[in-house]
């Protein structure tokens, strides 16, 4: 069994991955693991992700209130949402939550990430929903992620970053590389003239593939919720599926139609 300090440790060197890699600038972000139904370590509110040391690391129990920390430091207010996470994903042993720059481009811009371009992104992510603008340290974000909760492994946050866990720390960054990384490269195709998309039968085979992996976690494969209605998945349901902001069709379409006039197409 690891031990703790180990696992601050592997919190400390995936939060100098984020750093390094852009994902957070400054302070930004938050890390967490489970260590068991009532045990919590978590990075502290006010230091930034690249330079931490396991003494900055704290433990909290499952309602966010502090176990154990050091002189001057404390966890970060977006504790809660990292606990709603928790209490309605058992499954889940960590959170990863940062501000990657093209991913966070697309939560403000209102535009969910369900355009099938890349196997892999298809197979790890399935669809990446946009939790509905929450004002940070309040329920209002952990309100607006418990709805996604069921169906994805990862999340934008509107107008804020985003939101990425497992059942691993390394598996729950790995979905964070993985979001920015499917993020840059929809945003750069659009830039050469538009992405082309894989097929519905694409798509349907490379779900296959993953079931066919055993992976776990929630995916679209499995759960989406027009899926289970016998409707089209998230892939080619244009974000009808609770995967915009608003829950509005018109409204994404029309922000989509704005950014594809400004990127020039």
């Amino acid at each position: 069994m690891t031990s703790e300090y180990e696992i601050k440790k592997q919190i400390c060197e995936i939060g100098k991955r984020i750093y390094n890699r852009g994902m957070v600038a400054a302070n930004d972000g938050n890390i967490s693991v489970k260590i068991n139904d009532n045990e919590f370590l978590c990075t502290p509110t006010g230091v930034s992700k690249g330079f931490m040391t396991p003494e900055y690391i704290c433990k909290v129990d499952a309602t966010g209130k502090v176990i154990q920390a050091n002189a001057g430091f404390k966890p970060s207010s977006e504790i809660k949402m990292h606990m709603r996470v928790y209490k309605e994903r058992p499954d889940v042993k960590s959170v990863v939550h940062a501000h990657p720059s093209y991913a966070t481009s697309f939560a403000i811009a209102g535009i969910p990430l369900t355009e099938p371009i890349m196997p892999e992104a298809v197979i790890a992510l399935g669809c990446v929903p946009i939790a509905e603008y929450g004002t940070p340290s309040t329920e209002e974000i952990p309100d607006a992620v418990s709805k996604y909760l069921q169906y994805y492994d990862a999340v934008l946050l509107a107008n804020h970053g985003a939101l990425a866990y497992s059942d691993s720390l390394l598996a729950a960054y790995h979905k964070m590389e993985s979001l920015e990384f499917y993020a840059q490269l929809l945003y750069q195709s659009k830039l050469l003239g538009g992405p082309k998309q894989l097929s519905d039968a694409q798509v349907q085979r490379l779900y296959e593939i993953r079931k066919q992996f055993g992976m776990t976690g929630k995916h679209p494969a499995d759960l989406c919720p027009n899926a289970k209605a016998g409707k089209p998945s998230c892939h080619s349901c244009g974000g009808s599926c609770k995967c915009s902001s608003s829950g509005d069709d018109a409204v994404v379409a029309e922000i989509t139609k704005k950014v594809l006039a400004q990127l020039g197409k």
